[in-house]
């Protein structure tokens, strides 16, 4: 498989995933300068910013582990910008959630969902 489909069929099942739990899509792979939104969807009146992590393997942490301060910083910074491009939602709550999937095969992973992930 070329470098790089596993982390979209990585996205595209977390997607799925989301989905099937109710939620619906607003934006998938936003871009601005500073960063990207994988996924943006709402819960209820909820806008979720859901980082999707994908490792085969749980070395260095596995897919969790790969969210540090750094990163959570460049998405907080990318989702201030969304709302501010996309104003209809800026007044709704927000949260950050992070879909964790490890194993060999994207199509049948371990999947974590964790809500409210950049909470303290």
């Amino acid at each position: 498989m070329p470098p790089g489909e596993h982390g979209k069929q990585a996205e595209a099942w977390a997607e799925r995933h989301l989905c099937d739990h109710g939620l619906r899509l607003l934006a998938r792979n936003w871009r601005c300068r500073e960063s990207e939104l994988d996924l943006v969807m709402l819960d209820g009146d909820t806008v979720v910013f859901a980082e999707v992590r994908y490792r085969r393997h749980r070395q260095w942490g596995g897919a969790l582990g790969s969210i540090d301060g750094r990163k959570q910083a460049r998405v907080i910074n990318a989702a201030e910008r969304y709302l501010f491009e996309e104003p209809v939602w800026a007044d709704h709550p927000c949260r950050f959630d992070i879909i964790a999937i490890e194993g060999n095969d994207p199509s049948a992973p371990g999947l974590t969902w964790l809500k409210d992930a950049f909470s303290s």
